[in-house]
């Protein structure tokens, strides 16, 4: 191995989705995108925009989702951490509930091919499959990408999903 070669940093897949149900929800997200590609890593892919009511619980605020593949050289818990720095900067304010209307949301689906299971971080995302909201948009972007537990790629995991939410592609 050449000495320069010790200092390089491995390039990760980071594969993410955004979502958000109060004020501006377009500006929200391209915020977020923007403040990720700053911290993290360059946004490679992004999907379009997708409208839905709230999952898991009532709300009248509709949702706008979408998924983005980034190239980063941090680690998971590096990337969350930086994650929720954004969430923060951006006026989330986590009530202790489940789910609730937020500003903006972004969760860790994919890293590499890892299986990650730790108090603070579960990667892939273990409420992803039960979504059609981070499903549809991930499947335009990664359709041929593995889930590393289920064995299956995306555009099969779609088929598979129960959700019966109703999903507007917006832009």
């Amino acid at each position: 191995m050449a000495k320069d070669q010790r200092y390089i940093k491995k390039m990760h897949r980071l594969v993410i989705s955004t979502g958000s149900n109060l004020g501006d929800r377009m500006e929200n997200l391209k915020s977020a995108a923007a403040l990720i590609e700053n911290r993290i890593g360059g946004i490679k892919k992004s999907s379009s925009v997708y409208e839905s009511r709230a999952w898991g619980y009532r709300s009248e605020q509709l949702y706008y989702n979408q998924c983005h593949e980034l190239g980063t050289e941090l680690g998971p818990g590096e990337c969350m951490d930086r994650i929720l720095e954004i969430e923060r900067e951006l006026g989330r304010e986590r009530t202790g509930r489940d789910y609730s209307d937020r500003i903006i949301d972004v969760d860790i689906l994919f890293y590499d091919d890892w299986v990650v299971d730790l108090e603070s971080l579960t990667i892939p995302h273990e409420r992803m499959l039960d979504r059609k909201f981070v499903l549809v948009p991930l499947a335009e972007i990664l359709p041929e990408l593995e889930h590393p537990v289920i064995g299956k790629p995306v555009r099969e995991l779609v088929e598979m999903c129960s959700d019966p939410l109703e999903l507007t592609r917006i832009s």
